[in-house]
């Protein structure tokens, strides 16, 4: 029996040392904070993600007769096909190859070679040496930011872990949440992809003018790629369209700011753009693959980034020359970096821009508040770095660290896996603004600088990502703190003691309170 946590009623034990004492007082003191306490306790609740939960093959709660071709086959496809809806939300090689091999393992098929490629999923069961092995395959043919999607998979794989699911049910309900509809209407999404680009115009300094045409513009964005999606045009060229269209509205900005006597930067309104455009690619998962030992992956995801930036600045060049040759102006740059004037409105616009990025991916309504949380604490985390005179690219890494850390905790809380909060959380922080002046300064023959930002962008998108997989590898580690370890959660034992004179206590604070209580007795 610990002397920190008493049962109630019971006596406190005698041999209680000088140290006991002080932990007594000092537990005695923590009623002074019960907000704080309970608020971490909510936040670091035992309900962990499933990424997190997943460590090793678990017994078989219900194994199946290998011997049997069907039930093995539909185990396989099961297996497989909640690795496809893992791998197409984003999530890197390793987490979907464990998510894979423990569906598999529940069932009784623990010896598997997983195999996990960009667009492709094998598994390899082996039955034994008097059976063949098993064997299936699955192409991944779409990439989904359906981020409510991917948290009924791991409230799914959840169920099959604590229960005894059967393969039929299990892929009954697979199949419930696959063709299940989006929880929110098409047009939130739209919303939600407006809303973030006047968000991250406010976080770079524009007014409301500026975060207005955001707004609009994005809508527009959104709604041609939604019409060119139709006819099959591939992302490449979509991307082309989306930064022309991006482009546009800020050259006829910048011609009409000086005869009206605008004060405005049009630039930022570019820079929304590439933003938004750059936050539904897969950079979290192309580094994290690097990281964590899948080269093939990481480099297909990788090569797909960089040719869908590659459209984006293309659409963008496309729209200025246009602009250029018509007698228009092109938006300059202020090579301004981001400071803590007004910090509460950035903090503000670096909330409302992960909860608007994860409203436009379907997140499920307690995440957002999640996500939303992230992207302040990531924000403020990014401004203060940089403020103590580190460059963006150290800023950034700091600042995803520490959202991957946290948003790896909340999520725990909120039932969504920690790839929802991450990934929403460093969406303020992409660097559209630095390809904008990258792309500006080559348009103008200034190779260096040009040179230079573009590759500051590129540091920074791979900080970002390095910084999220680091983030939820201290979360994974690190699961909880010593004292939830001790007691089971952050809340304050009950102590209850029975009133005793001085002399008895007295007698406690001994360090050697057995002799302490023999002469207390012999003297009284």
């Amino acid at each position: 029996m610990g002397s920190d946590a008493l049962s109630g009623g019971e006596d406190v034990d005698p041999r209680i040392d000088e140290l006991g004492g002080r932990r007594a007082r000092w537990w005695r003191r923590a009623p002074r904070i019960p907000v704080v306490s309970q608020a971490v306790g909510r936040l670091v609740a035992d309900r962990q993600a499933t990424a997190d939960t997943i460590v090793a093959a678990p017994t078989p709660l219900q194994p199946i007769d290998l011997a049997d071709d069907a039930r093995v086959a539909e185990v396989l496809d099961l297996a497989v096909r909640v690795g496809e809806v893992v791998l197409a939300s984003g999530t890197g090689v390793i987490d979907t190859t464990t998510q894979v091999r423990f569906i598999a393992a529940t069932y009784g098929l623990s010896r598997c070679s997983i195999d996990v490629t960009y667009d492709a999923i094998r598994i390899w069961a082996d039955r034994g040496p008097e059976l063949p092995p098993a064997s299936t395959m699955r192409i991944v043919h779409y990439r989904s930011l359906d981020f409510t999607r991917l948290a009924a998979v791991d409230r799914l794989t959840r169920r099959i872990r604590n229960e005894v699911v059967p393969p039929e049910d299990a892929r009954a309900a697979l199949d419930a949440i696959t063709s299940a509809p989006h929880p929110y209407h098409r047009w939130m999404a739209t919303f939600g992809w407006s809303l973030l680009a006047a968000a991250i115009a406010a976080l770079l300094g524009g007014g409301v003018l500026v975060a207005a045409i955001s707004f609009a513009t994005t809508l527009a964005i959104d709604r041609a790629n939604r019409v060119l999606n139709r006819f099959g045009l591939p992302f490449f060229f979509q991307h082309m369209v989306g930064g022309a269209i991006a482009a546009a509205p800020a050259v006829v900005l910048a011609t009409l700011a000086g005869p009206l006597h605008i004060d405005v930067d049009p630039t930022l309104i570019i820079a929304a753009g590439i933003t938004v455009l750059l936050s539904g690619l897969q950079l979290v998962g192309a580094v994290q693959d690097a990281i964590t030992g899948a080269p093939i992956t990481a480099s297909a995801r990788m090569l797909e980034v960089v040719m869908m930036t590659g459209g984006i600045i293309a659409g963008i060049t496309v729209a200025l020359r246009i602009g250029d040759l018509l007698g228009a102006t092109v938006p300059p740059v202020y090579l301004a970096s981001r400071d803590i004037t007004d910090l509460a409105v950035k903090v503000l616009a670096g909330a409302v821009a992960t909860l608007a990025f994860a409203l436009a991916c379907y997140a499920e309504r307690r995440a957002l508040a999640a996500a939303a949380c992230s992207g302040a604490a990531g924000t403020i985390c990014y401004l203060l770095v940089q403020q103590t005179g580190f460059g963006p690219v150290v800023s950034s890494g700091v600042a995803a660290t520490l959202v991957g850390l946290a948003g790896g905790l909340m999520a725990r809380r909120a039932l969504t896996p920690p790839l929802v909060v991450a990934v929403a959380g460093i969406t303020p922080l992409l660097p559209g603004l630095s390809v904008y002046r990258g792309l500006y300064a080559l348009l103008n023959d200034e190779l260096l600088i040009g040179a230079n930002q573009l590759l500051a962008a590129i540091g920074v998108g791979c900080a970002l990502a390095a910084g999220v997989t680091l983030g939820e590898w201290f979360d994974r580690t690190v699961r909880r703190p010593r004292i939830l370890s001790r007691f089971g959660a952050l809340r304050r034992p009950i102590v209850r003691r029975r009133r005793a004179d001085r002399g008895f206590r007295a007698a406690l604070r001994d360090s050697r309170a057995t002799s302490a209580m023999t002469r207390y007795r012999r003297t009284n």
